[in-house]
């Protein structure tokens, strides 16, 4: 077998993962996500789904991903960010929602709306821009390993990687030398 990076996902494959976004203008976050779901060789399906100006079609969305094969939905949004959880609110599936920055609060109002859910509409929120995309992507990627052995190697992999890039940079000695010099 492969790396994770070697493994391409294909169209043909049924997609495990939704990934959502209110606006073309969030892919900038929301593509941090898909980088990681391709690294980890997980099929996926992504696309602009608005909760305030297509609000049937996200309805629609959340209410047939699971027939579509879809095990965990991705939502990241903006502003307002009504979408992660009106999507929780249509459909069994985890959802994971990811606060995309803001220009007004830089994302605080982003996140303030995703994880201030009621009880029993659970939002999975993780943090603000490019970290929290990511950690959405590697939150997927645990709950697929409960289930996935291949998917479950390429998170250890993953993990084992940043790992060893913490030890590689532990030694901060060549860098102490230079600050003294100046």
């Amino acid at each position: 077998m492969g790396s994770a990076s070697d493994q391409h996902v294909t169209v043909a494959q049924r997609p495990l993962v939704g990934v959502v976004m209110g606006s073309r203008s969030d892919w900038e976050t929301m593509k941090h996500t898909v980088a990681l779901l391709n690294e980890f060789a997980i099929s996926y399906e992504a696309r602009v789904v608005s909760a305030h100006r297509t609000p049937d079609e996200m309805f629609h969305y959340a209410e047939t991903a699971s027939e579509r094969g879809i095990r965990v939905i991705i939502a990241g949004a903006g502003g307002a960010a009504h979408l992660p959880g009106m999507i929780a609110s249509k459909t069994h599936l985890p959802v994971i929602g990811v606060p995309v920055s803001s220009r007004q609060l830089n994302g605080l109002d982003s996140l303030l709306s995703i994880v201030q859910m009621p009880a029993g509409v659970p939002v999975a929120t993780v943090a603000i821009g490019e970290a929290g995309a990511k950690n959405a992507a590697i939150l997927a990627a645990r709950f697929l390993a409960l289930v996935d052995e291949h998917i479950r190697e390429r998170l250890i992999a993953y993990q084992q990687r940043m790992h060893d890039q913490v030890l590689s940079d532990q030694d901060l000695s060549s860098l102490e030398t230079t600050s003294q010099n100046h």
